[in-house]
């Protein structure tokens, strides 16, 4: 088992809990993180609670490569070839300088 407190709260107060082979149904973010994970592989079970992310990884399982950077990327949106948006993009008036 291994755990990670991250900088970002993920399910408020709340705890979500996961198990490999069952639907995950919502798109929030702790949903899209146990979904990733579970793609990884070798993970058993996920326990999300606020900021902390508890990963139970499948018996006699102790590689944990990769992980950490699952759970860093979640937050990531710009990867090169995105084109980064403009106050425009959202509908502001555009800017004459």
């Amino acid at each position: 088992m291994v755990r990670f407190e991250i900088n970002r709260v993920l399910t408020g107060t709340g705890h979500e809990r996961y198990v490999e082979g069952e639907p995950i149904l919502g798109d929030r973010p702790p949903d899209v993180l146990a979904r990733r994970l579970f793609e990884r592989g070798g993970i058993d079970r996920i326990h999300i609670n606020s900021n902390v992310v508890t990963v139970d990884l499948t018996k006699g399982a102790d590689d944990t490569s990769g992980i950490a950077e699952i759970i860093a990327d979640l937050y990531t949106f710009y990867r090169p070839g995105v084109e980064v948006p403009t106050p425009e993009s959202f509908g502001a008036p555009a800017t004459t300088e």
